[in-house]
């Protein structure tokens, strides 16, 4: 016993000296602290330094100081992390004499034990709560005082902070008049956040970055409140280059669950490097919690959130050097939804026109009115190739991408719905065209070989005609060809942009056709067909398109062929 409150009294001298704390006569506060029983589980709050402590759920813990003159400054704050705390804050005073009989001796120890537990000392604060709390005084007089803290909902951290110099300490950065956080934009996945600069970087200069914090639960109030929910290891992430906005959020990677891996744990063994510590990595439990430091920035963008989603935002600014940070007003907000698609209802048997934007999608819907074998849907893409799926009462028939015609038989269900979704290319904006049907008795669109080049052939080409050949099928088809004079300027890249296989020929002037006419083969291998053009001019490019015209009066162009007349003959 008699080691255990020597060694006590020499750490809290020690730090009461090393703080320089005055101390009203060090002989007889030793002598007051030397009970075990009183001060077990109490510990010397340094003046001027931020410190940490743990509670156990309904186990007070205590903490003291000693001022020894009057009218001293004294500021004492504290930050609750993970779970509201009770702390009061009292002054015990400490008597001047020694002993009633003015023998110098000290009082017997039972006396004084008697003595400072009889007297409970004066409550000066008291607060309940999880915010971050502070009580100051400009004058406080000398004594022995106390801070005792407890938590009653659960185990949890909390930060103190204690000085006598308040004025010229200033640890924490000073908020800005204004100390809320804006959101000036709002869209379907990003928010931008704006907020005032807090005067401890922009006037006094001193050493300032920002924290933002994105969850979707609620705000925090303090900076130790959010690394209580974060993973230790994954508390923090590096500032983005300047000039650019960090573009966070693979929730899947930081913390919110995907699709793919939700409920997983995910764990990453970082590589050993010579003269330096390898550290791992490991995840015990995801949580919907983002948190990056961006510098000294006051304005930053959030992106790659979901829509339709309500997430709260907070910010802290952070001293570097001491790594104490102040919380500013934290705000909340909800993403727009996503623009409503309307879903195109597809009546049996009849073509539908679909045009989709550049990544784009587009939901069609087909209900049959009676009962059905079989399903067939006819895909005409008339530029690009798109993706096709389609659900049947919500299952997964069918996922494919089409280029020029295509055609799907799925297996009927009485009284099924289908739902189908067009997804566009990546390289510019889709049209398309689709039937679905459940009396597939003739194709609406003509049958294509898997070749649709148009050839021209150099050797027999003229001043005044050009011979060209295609390809045909064995189904009999009618075919037309036209022709159209383009300047000498005319290249691939125009060529391209008028690759529209869905314009039929009633887009074009009667001048520009060559002729019609029908033909097919059952062996494939000679459905091959010649037409020389002829009354062309010397010199000249002509841009040739050869028509493909179906039973149901619908049309594919074959892939335009560019040729030229010979200028001399």
């Amino acid at each position: 016993m008699r080691s255990f409150t020597g060694s006590f009294i020499l750490l809290l001298v020690l730090a009461v000296r090393a703080q320089k704390l005055p101390t009203r006569d060090e002989e007889l506060f030793q002598m007051q602290i030397r009970d075990k029983s009183l001060f077990h589980d109490s510990s010397v709050i340094p003046d001027g330094a931020e410190i940490s402590g743990y509670l156990f759920r309904d186990t007070p813990k205590r903490y003291y100081f000693v001022v020894e003159e009057d009218n001293t400054p004294l500021s004492v704050t504290v930050t609750p992390c993970d779970a509201p705390l009770e702390w009061t804050l009292s002054l015990q005073e400490l008597p001047e004499e020694s002993s009633g009989d003015g023998s110098g001796e000290p009082e017997p120890l039972d006396q004084q034990k008697q003595q400072i537990i009889s007297e409970e000392g004066t409550e000066l604060f008291s607060y309940k709560g999880n915010d971050v709390e502070s009580y100051v005084a400009s004058s406080s007089p000398s004594g022995l005082y106390q801070l005792e803290l407890i938590s009653t909902e659960k185990d949890t951290n909390f930060k103190v902070y204690a000085t006598t110099t308040p004025e010229s300490d200033q640890p924490y950065p000073e908020l800005p008049y204004d100390p809320r956080v804006d959101v000036t934009s709002l869209g379907r996945t990003t928010v931008t956040l704006a907020w005032k600069p807090t005067p401890t970087g922009s006037l006094m200069k001193q050493p300032i970055q920002y924290c933002v914090v994105i969850n979707k639960e609620h705000n925090f109030k303090s900076l130790c409140a959010v690394e209580g929910k974060l993973n230790a290891d994954d508390a923090f992430m590096l500032a983005p280059k300047p000039g650019l906005d960090f573009s966070p959020f693979d929730f899947s990677h930081f913390g919110f669950p995907s699709e793919n891996d939700s409920g997983k744990d995910r764990s990453l063994v970082g590589k050993s490097v010579p003269g330096k510590m390898s550290r791992s990595y490991t995840t015990k439990q995801k949580v919907d919690l983002q948190k990056v430091c961006i510098g000294n920035k006051n304005i930053f963008t959030v992106s790659e959130l979901k829509p339709d989603v309500q997430y709260y935002f907070d910010v802290f600014a952070v001293n570097t050097v001491t790594n104490m940070s102040t919380a500013y007003v934290g705000t909340f907000a909800k993403t727009k939804e996503e623009a409503k698609q309307k879903t195109v209802e597809l009546k049996d048997g009849k073509v539908t026109d679909v045009f989709i934007k550049r990544k784009g999608s587009k939901f069609l819907r087909f209900a049959p009115v009676s009962s059905h074998q079989k399903v067939m849907f006819y895909v005409h893409s008339c530029l690009d190739a798109i993706q096709i799926q389609v659900r049947r009462d919500g299952k997964l028939l069918l996922s494919q991408n089409v280029e020029g015609v295509r055609q799907f038989q799925l297996r009927g269900k009485p009284k099924a719905k289908y739902l189908i979704r067009l997804r566009g290319s990546r390289k510019g904006a889709s049209m398309l065209k689709i039937l679905a049907t459940t009396r597939p008795n003739k194709q609406p669109f003509p049958s294509l070989p898997e070749d649709t080049r148009i050839k021209a052939f150099d050797k027999l080409r003229t001043c005044t005609s050009v011979t060209v050949a295609w390809l045909g099928t064995q189904e009999r088809n009618k075919f037309c060809i036209y022709k159209k004079e383009v300047d000498d300027s005319y290249n691939e890249e125009q060529r391209k942009r008028e690759q529209n296989q869905c314009t039929g020929p009633e887009t074009r002037k009667k001048s520009e056709k060559v002729l019609c006419k029908y033909f097919h083969s059952q062996n494939l291998q000679k459905a091959v067909t010649t037409e020389t053009i002829k009354g062309l001019e010397p010199g000249k490019s002509y841009l040739l398109d050869v028509y493909v015209v179906g039973h149901g009066g619908h049309s594919v162009k074959y892939q335009s062929k560019l040729v030229k007349t010979r200028k001399f003959c």
